[in-house]
């Protein structure tokens, strides 16, 4: 069975970030994409710049609180998985997903907070092997995408 995925997106401010996570989740099938926080939506110029038209035909909705969005997928019996560097996260190559999944990006500096991480059921990181400790928010969620859609 292939997996379904969902993605979240908290407080990330940058519309170019926003608009390059409706590219990245169309190119990967994913089913909706929660814009959460103070996250931009479309329609924006910035993000249709990025998105090339994806914020079209990508499903999307938008809440200020992120956690009766992650409670109910919860309920629903979706996996949320964090992009987070904390010193409990998996290695991204390693951790085990289920075939229903909510990948959970933050702010492009202070990331994921904890109240979000809370409701989370894993955590997971990108190991860096340079000297930066993370990546761009909307780069590292296209590893993650690429990963949890190709394993």
């Amino acid at each position: 069975m292939a997996r379904t995925i969902r993605f979240l997106a908290f407080n990330v401010r940058s519309l170019w970030n926003v608009g390059s996570f409706f590219r990245t989740c169309d190119a990967f099938n994913v089913e909706k994409i929660y814009l959460t926080g103070y996250t931009g939506t479309p329609p924006r110029k910035e993000i249709t710049k990025t998105a090339i038209g994806a914020e079209e035909f990508v499903s999307w909705e938008s809440s200020k609180d992120p956690v009766p969005v992650l409670q109910q997928l919860k309920k629903e019996g979706w996996h949320l998985l964090a992009l987070e560097i904390t010193t409990d996260a998996v290695d991204l190559g390693v951790a085990h997903v289920p075939d229903k999944v909510c990948l959970i990006v933050g702010h492009e500096l202070t990331g994921v907070p904890p109240e979000v991480l809370s409701l989370c059921d894993q955590v997971t990181k990108i190991p860096m092997l340079g000297k930066k400790e993370s990546l761009n928010v909307a780069v590292a969620a296209g590893i993650a995408l690429y990963r949890l859609r190709t394993v």
